[in-house]
């Protein structure tokens, strides 16, 4: 192979390497819009607790990114207890604090965790979810 053919050859390489890198991030960013408009568009709704029988409650919340499954527990028309299942995060685990504020108030949608605020929003939603879907 000449030096012209080799220096081709890896041009292409180096082109097609790069058109595949471009392609997979391009996929990825799309992936991330996405999973921010979840996030963005994640309502949490107040639950009239005295209307919820006693029971132990299981929910879930899924933004791709960031995914939440809580016990909920309630016992005479209050939150006695929230146990997170499982907290998929992307930097979020401090956010696991939030369940302490919920059952302290003992309503959902409390303050989030400054610097958790996704993860707040779907630990939230998952707790809303238990209670809504008992």
């Amino acid at each position: 192979m000449t030096k012209s053919k080799k220096k081709k050859a890896a041009l292409t390489a180096a082109l097609c390497t790069a058109g595949i890198a471009a392609l997979c991030f391009a996929f990825y960013m799309s992936q991330v819009i996405s999973y921010q408009n979840k996030v963005k568009n994640t309502v949490i709704t107040e639950v009239d607790l005295s209307e919820i029988p006693d029971g132990v409650y299981v929910g879930e919340y899924d933004v791709d990114f960031i995914y939440a499954k809580v016990e909920v527990t309630v016992e005479s028309g209050a939150i006695t207890s929230v146990v997170i299942l499982e907290h998929r995060e992307d930097r979020g685990k401090s956010a696991e604090s939030i369940i302490g504020s919920i059952v302290a108030e003992q309503r959902i949608d409390v303050d989030a965790v400054s610097g958790a605020t996704n993860s707040s929003t779907v630990i939230k939603k998952a707790v809303e979810n238990a209670l809504f879907c008992m």
